[in-house]
């Protein structure tokens, strides 16, 4: 996509941004990303190798001090070990994504079989969520294909003619303590305990998540008959639900911004869907090594089979995709009132703004 193929919007808060065409040819560019963006998708075993060796490597030393420290009677340094080992079981769980993509290594059983051994360590059955995030890729922006791999939303006509009783639920569930506080725990210690989504779907996913549950309890059962259960919960929990936290951030920050792009089934395109309907979060340095480029999000949706390692990269040999869909880290914060899909507007918005307009 060319600079004269796109929209330009009205200055951001000081920033360049690209909003998502209404109509016209752009879906037509966007599958032409897509064919020049295949060039970037050749996994590099040594470069893969060495991603998953220094993110694992680091993250058991630091479990492991964490966990020296609290014998210690440290319980405070502890807690601050668990931030950089929450850091790197984030972006272990960013190895387990490429791998569910098929990208993170050439041969599919060796992305199988390393994204379930890491599903174990993140609490996340990978048979499982490969096949909801996969229908996540298949339907993003489609609102007539929500409620699979995706976060509740809700346009305004939708949430207008609620109950009094449906609106609270929605709002409870949108608000920020829910969302990022109760949601990321209740997510990855309770539901994906069970194939939710797929029950029905006969044994393969029961399999899958059975067998996460099993290696986790041995794991669990292992390190509390070594070190004890109160010192295991007061270690790990801690860098569990910083790094749940972390991550449910970074898929709303993805899709739930402003200038999204939702449709009805009979406009939608995937492609547009893909490159505008996804952010580019743009993130400090270290936030981006951490988070394993997962901010070029409109690039990994258009082009999924890109390791994450190459993200950096597309925007560079490609500047011209830097500014769609930008969101800097303080523009993010911002996001969380946006709660709605408001389709006359084409944008999300929040409770306050359909307050405002029935009032």
């Amino acid at each position: 996509m060319h600079q004269g193929t796109v929209q330009q919007s009205n200055a951001q808060e000081g920033s360049a941004f690209v909003q998502p065409p209404d109509g016209g040819d752009d879906g037509l560019n966007a599958r032409r990303w897509q064919r020049i963006l295949a060039s970037y998708s050749t996994p590099d075993h040594l470069r893969s190798a060495a991603e998953l060796a220094i993110t694992a490597l680091p993250l058991i030393i630091l479990w492991t001090a964490a966990w020296f420290a609290f014998s210690l009677g440290h319980a405070w340094a502890s807690l601050l070990i668990a931030i950089p080992a929450a850091g790197f079981l984030v972006r272990l769980f960013m190895i387990q994504h490429d791998c569910g993509h098929g990208t993170f290594f050439a041969d599919r059983l060796a992305n199988d079989w390393v994204g379930r051994a890491i599903g174990v360590l993140t609490l996340t059955p990978y048979d499982c969520w490969r096949r909801s995030h996969a229908i996540h890729h298949a339907t993003t922006g489609n609102l007539d294909r929500r409620g699979v791999g995706d976060l509740d939303t809700l346009t305004v006509r939708e949430y207008c003619a609620l109950s009094r009783w449906g609106r609270l639920k929605y709002r409870l569930y949108r608000h920020p303590l829910v969302m990022f506080g109760v949601g990321p725990a209740y997510l990855f210690l309770l539901q994906q305990r069970l194939p939710v989504g797929f029950m029905r779907n006969g044994w393969q996913p029961w399999i899958s998540t059975m067998a996460t549950n099993l290696a986790i309890a041995v794991i669990v059962a292992t390190l509390t008959w070594f070190i004890g259960i109160q010192a295991f919960l007061l270690v790990h929990l801690p860098i569990v639900l910083l790094a749940a936290t972390t991550g449910v951030w970074l898929f709303y920050v993805q899709h739930q911004f402003e200038h999204t792009m939702w449709d009805r089934d009979e406009r939608w395109n995937l492609h547009q869907a893909a490159l505008y309907g996804s952010s580019h979060y743009e993130l400090p340095r270290l936030l981006r090594w951490f988070t394993a480029n997962i901010g070029i999000h409109h690039v990994h949706h258009l082009s999924s089979r890109i390791p994450y390692y190459r993200l950096a990269r597309v925007l560079r040999d490609h500047p011209e995709l830097r500014d769609v869909g930008r969101i800097t880290l303080l523009q993010s914060f911002r996001t969380v009132r946006l709660v709605l899909w408001d389709e006359t507007q084409r944008r999300l918005v929040s409770f306050r703004d359909v307050t405002t307009r029935a009032a």
